[in-house]
């Protein structure tokens, strides 16, 4: 079955009852059983609710997996995988890394004896260099937040399996339309579903999904034990939202191309982090393990001005100043005071995100409002 038709189908069927095409939104606590301890699957929402198996089934489809599982927010998700550790693990992640995972790996689990290091993952040595017994994780993000770093899944899956890692993907900004990280050797991959795979801004969720049973049966006991799961009314609306995924990630790349574009060659525009550009590091990585190059954008401003990002930023009218992504309206946010904030300044530096740096969520709007947009805002500073 091809991307397209998942997205719309899998994991779900008419209602057995009404014969309703759309899964229906279960809003139970609980279920009558027909005896103690004999159910149909279904004994206590916390557990199971139909309307989010139906979502993960989908989900798990379309990252080619056997298992997925949903939860609260896409850190509720990141929250459970690092459950799987004990204290004196150590994980080795991304240095150019979403600013809420390196809030929640410093300054949540390093207070209970788990290691973070954060690496370029450009530099195979200085990865090997970090690897000890005590090594447990690795912790992958491609493209990086905000940086758009392409990471060689493959190599890296590779260098897990033969150090016993588990492995980790966080494909948010790709989502499952334009990359796979299980086909490339990953153990677990997730998504901030509140992104790309709602599409609409209006929910938030996260998800994991894999083909390892071991993984998996401890995820969904973390899972069941911990209790951050959506309700109904939110895995119902992501999988509305992921029935048209495709479409949407088909306009994201469009309009993200000829935004891209549009900065690059624009006087007043500094460096454009895109890697649909043959000359953006890792350009060749990317079209090996992506389909596209998608909608999100970082760049800086020749005056490397706080004040210039600022005043650019309030001065768009289709873009809207905001945090998240993924959504079909386009977003424009500030990483240094907005996302990336609880990172040091010094590291953020040390990866290329100065104060003058600008990211944008490309949306689906009418690609020339999006360019004019940019470029009278860019005609005030």
């Amino acid at each position: 079955m091809k991307f397209g038709t998942k997205a719309i189908h899998a994991g779900q069927e008419p209602d057995p009852t009404t014969g309703a095409i759309m899964t229906p939104i279960y809003q139970t606590s609980t279920y009558v059983q027909e005896a103690p301890a004999q159910h149909k699957g279904f004994a206590y929402a916390r557990g199971k609710n139909p309307t989010r198996v139906a979502l993960e089934k989908c989900l798990a489809a379309l990252e080619n997996a056997k298992h997925g599982l949903c939860f609260s927010s896409g850190m509720g998700a990141a929250d459970t995988i690092i459950k799987l550790l004990s204290p004196g693990d150590e994980v080795i992640a991304t240095d150019d890394l979403y600013g809420g995972t390196y809030r929640m790996f410093t300054k949540v689990f390093a207070k209970y004896g788990i290691v973070f290091h954060f690496v370029d993952m450009h530099d195979m040595a200085a990865v090997q260099s970090k690897l000890s017994p005590k090594t447990k994780m690795l912790w992958i993000e491609t493209p990086t937040n905000p940086m758009m770093k392409i990471i060689d899944i493959v190599a890296f899956t590779q260098l897990a399996k033969a150090h016993h890692l588990i492995s980790v993907v966080d494909n948010t900004f790709a989502s499952p339309y334009l990359q796979n990280p299980l086909d490339l050797g990953a153990d677990i991959v997730m998504h901030s579903a509140t992104k790309y795979l709602g599409g609409h801004s209006d929910v938030v969720m996260g998800t994991l999904m894999t083909n390892n049973d071991a993984l998996y049966e401890q995820l969904a006991f973390i899972t069941n034990s911990c209790g951050p799961v959506p309700g109904p009314q939110d895995s119902f609306l992501v999988l509305r939202g992921v029935k048209t995924l495709h479409l949407r990630m088909k306009a994201h790349c469009e309009n993200g191309k000829a935004v891209a574009l549009f900065l690059r060659n624009h006087p007043k525009v500094g460096k454009v982090y895109w890697p649909g550009f043959e000359d953006h590091p890792n350009h060749d990585v990317a079209k090996k393990q992506m389909k596209d190059f998608g909608g999100m954008i970082s760049f800086t401003l020749k005056s490397d001005s706080f004040d210039d990002a600022t005043k650019l930023a309030q001065a768009l009218r289709v873009f809207s100043l905001a945090e998240s992504l993924g959504g079909v309206e386009s977003l424009v946010g500030h990483p240094a005071s907005m996302t990336h904030a609880s990172i040091p300044k010094e590291e953020r530096i040390k990866t290329g995100l100065v104060d003058s740096l600008l990211r944008l969520s490309v949306g689906v709007e009418d690609m020339d409002d999006l360019i004019d947009d940019l470029s009278q805002a860019l005609n005030q500073i």
